[in-house]
């Protein structure tokens, strides 16, 4: 039977009526319901008719309280890509109102979902309405936050919220209402809440004409997760100042600041940095989950040939080994990875840091403090006096950190930092144009390296046959390298690109580094000394076998570790 069927069977529409849905719902492309809904048929009626032929019972989600606690069960990306939510918990079941859980993905995703959650499901047939509703309060972070706002609505109501110095001083009765009282509190709670768990590494909170918007980074990507009314903007970002020991009348400078919050157990530090944009203060806040403990080498994700080159620098006693690459290409976990690995009692390691990220136990690590005077420049100076076996410098910025770096290599000490620049073959050229002299840069600069990261793909991504302009691109691609080091690159059929799935939503989990890596060998040591530009560098890099950084993501590409997509932006 049919939904028309036992829509006549009910009296709703008689044969004729229905005769005439279908042929509309023919040459409009509109589905039955659509048509159906036009024609005056009720949607609970049109559901239930729809459930009689799906043999799936009908939930109405009109009068039903979804608890908060039961939208933890099943992601939200996964709610929104199949259009099913949880409902409630009986006897152990999950009941989950789905809008086609007669789909085959959508039933594959809730098996998976209930093998993970540990109980079986049931699978109730919801409308398009009761969906859209739903998946309002689900809004992850919002629903918890529309709760807070509802609590501040009669405590902000008729008050003009202007945090003075002292407000901040004498914690007046009013300045603790507004900013230190719970609804505000649990706001700000929440957001931080939801970005560790999202596994996101910032958060950005922005006034902007009419509403408030938070943002969070995941795998590189900003995704507005949370629209706040205007009113409660000082407010918020008032409690992140206090909770970031800034000074709370100052909105005219930028500030910095840190906090740590305990979520899930877990101590997480948060850098924050304030901004004087044109509607109101901008807020932006690192996250850095020091209990995740400091990757390794080996799991970020290097080439085995880049990871020996890279391990044969580290073994050296002496010398500079320079990382470049622009912010949020992942230099310092490279970075603190390196640190970790070479990290033992046998030798005395010294870290220069703006901000410290992670704390290394064994590792002395210091925040520069260039409002003091405290710069990496002054803290280099002092860490040879640290008697220092290795040294780490956040960044080389300038002249005088990029020559005390090199004094330091040259006099016995292995020195790690970053620089920035678009390639591992403009390192040279940018210490040249510091000052360094080029006599000094070739007995000291071991290796230089360049890296990016690029989002994982999760299994089963959709295939992109390796053909035409593609294979092309390719081809052009490793044109240049020696056919000694080419007979080693196998070209697969196919590439992959991201698709969303049950258990990975968005297709890509996670980022891997994406690298370039120059090792200094005595021919390079002379290329260096006779100022050798960038291409003369290259030449004899590429007659080495070196691999640039678009290619390596190319070989990733090929064994299916990254979307064939992330070649593209390198």
């Amino acid at each position: 039977m049919s939904i028309l069927d036992s829509l006549v069977q009910k009296k709703l529409i008689d044969k004729k009526e229905a005769a005439s849905v279908s042929e509309e719902a023919r040459l409009t492309g509109e589905t039955l319901e659509q048509v159906l809904k036009k024609k005056g048929v009720k949607d609970m009626d049109v559901l239930e008719a729809k459930g009689e032929y799906l043999g799936i019972p009908v939930r109405s989600l009109k009068d039903q309280n979804i608890p908060f606690d039961i939208l933890k069960y099943i992601p939200e990306e996964s709610a929104l890509h199949y259009r099913f939510i949880p409902i409630a918990v009986r006897d152990n079941v999950l009941e989950v109102g789905a809008v086609d859980p007669d789909d085959i993905e959508v039933r594959d995703a809730l098996n998976f979902i209930a093998a993970k959650v540990g109980m079986p499901f049931k699978a109730f047939l919801i409308s398009e309405e009761d969906f859209s509703e739903a998946i309002g309060l689900y809004k992850g972070l919002s629903g918890e936050v529309t709760r807070a706002l509802d609590e501040l609505e009669t405590d902000i109501a008729g008050v003009e919220i202007e945090p003075s110095a002292e407000i901040h001083k004498s914690e007046s009765k009013q300045g603790t209402t507004i900013i230190e009282d719970a609804p505000v509190t649990k706001i700000v709670a929440t957001i931080l809440r939801y970005a560790a768990e999202g596994q996101a590494s910032d958060i950005h909170v922005e006034r902007l004409v009419d509403k408030v918007r938070v943002r969070f980074r995941v795998d590189g990507d900003l995704h507005t997760s949370l629209v706040l009314p205007v009113k409660v903007h000082d407010a918020v970002v008032a409690r992140i100042k206090i909770l970031s020991n800034m000074k709370l009348d100052e909105k005219r400078k930028p500030q910095d600041g840190r906090f740590s919050a305990r979520i899930e157990g877990r101590k997480i530090d948060f850098r924050v940095s304030t901004f004087p944009a044109y509607y109101g203060e901008k807020v932006v806040m690192r996250i850095l989950d020091s209990e995740k403990g400091v990757r390794s080498l080996d799991e970020i994700g290097f080439s085995p040939r880049n990871l020996e080159a890279i391990r044969r620098a580290m073994a050296r006693p002496y010398g500079l080994i320079l990382i470049s690459g622009p912010t949020g290409s992942g230099k310092s976990t490279t970075l603190y990875a390196m640190l970790k690995e070479i990290n033992d009692e046998s030798k005395n390691i010294l870290s220069l840091e703006d901000p410290i990220e992670y704390n290394m136990e064994g590792v002395s690590q210091s925040q520069v403090r260039p409002e003091i005077g405290y710069t990496f420049a002054s803290g280099l100076r002092t860490t040879l006096r640290q008697d220092p076996d290795i040294i780490m410098v956040g960044e080389i910025r300038d002249k005088e950190t990029a020559a005390l770096a090199i004094q330091a290599a040259l006099t016995g000490h292995l020195v790690l930092s970053t620089i920035h620049t678009n390639n591992v073959f403009g390192v040279v050229p940018r210490l040249i144009d510091m000052g360094v002299d080029p006599y000094l840069i070739a007995p000291t600069l071991i290796l230089s390296m360049a890296q990016r990261l690029a989002a994982k793909i999760c299994e089963g991504g959709g295939e992109i046959t390796v053909e035409g302009a593609l294979a092309m691109q390719v081809e052009k691609q490793f044109a240049d390298l020696p056919a000694e080091f080419k007979k080693d690159i196998v070209i697969p059929e196919v590439v992959y690109e991201p698709k969303p799935s049950g258990v990975c939503p968005n297709g890509v989990r996670g980022r891997m580094a994406v690298a370039e890596v120059l090792e200094k060998d005595r021919e390079l040591e002379r290329l260096i000394l006779s100022n050798a530009g960038e291409e003369v560098i290259y030449k004899y890099a590429r007659g080495k076998g070196m691999l640039s950084m678009k290619e390596d993501a190319m070989l990733k590409a090929f064994r299916g570790e990254i979307p064939w997509g992330e070649v593209n932006k390198l």
